[in-house]
Order: C-alpha cells, then structure tokens, then sequence
C-alpha cells in the first residue's frame, strides 16, 4: 500500500535535487519529485509575479526553464517512454499557428 502522507522534507529534497541535477536529462525522477517541484515552481511564480510583476516572472521563467525541462524529461523516463515526447504538444502548437496552404 502506498504510502500518501505528506512529507514536506521530500518536498524540499525535490526542488533541491532538480536544481543539482539541472542539466542531467538522464536518468530518472519519481512522481512526487516531479509533482512537488511543480508545486514549488507554481507558488513561486505567484510570489515572483505579485512582489516584481511581469518581467520578475520572465526572468523566474528563464532561470528554471533548464531544470524544468530536465525533470519533465527525467520523469518521461521514468514512465517508460522518450524523453522526446516532450514536443509533441509543442509541434502541434507550432501546426495550429502556422499558416494553412489554401486552394486558390
């Protein structure tokens, strides 16, 4: 049976191994890892974005854009598959913004 008590020492475990490990793409990073950074990145976002606005976020965003996406592709791993999957939403994104070729 699972063991669903919070643990607020794995949530700083967490964020502080996404930060050490913010260039390592292999490997793997549990759920709880992954979710409790999620959670960090979020409620500092919100601190970044009331205290400093908008360019406070854009400089958060690009300071943890690099371990961001290195636990999302850890995780990836984790559950069996590429840590490629990653841009299949953003390539469908980049297909509904581009211009249709239309039949003129």
């Amino acid at each position: 049976m699972a063991n669903n008590n919070l643990d607020f020492g794995d949530f700083g475990a967490a964020v502080k191994d996404a930060f050490n490990r913010y260039a390592d793409f292999s490997g793997r990073s549990t759920r709880p890892q992954y979710w409790y950074y999620i959670l960090a990145m979020a409620i500092s976002s919100a601190i970044v974005s009331i205290i400093a606005g908008d360019s406070g976020q854009n400089v958060l965003s690009l300071v943890t854009l690099l371990p961001t996406l290195a636990v999302a592709i850890r995780r990836m791993h984790d559950v069996g598959k590429s840590g490629w999957f990653l841009w299949v939403p953003i390539y469908n994104i980049v297909l509904l913004a581009s211009p249709s070729k239309s039949d003129a």
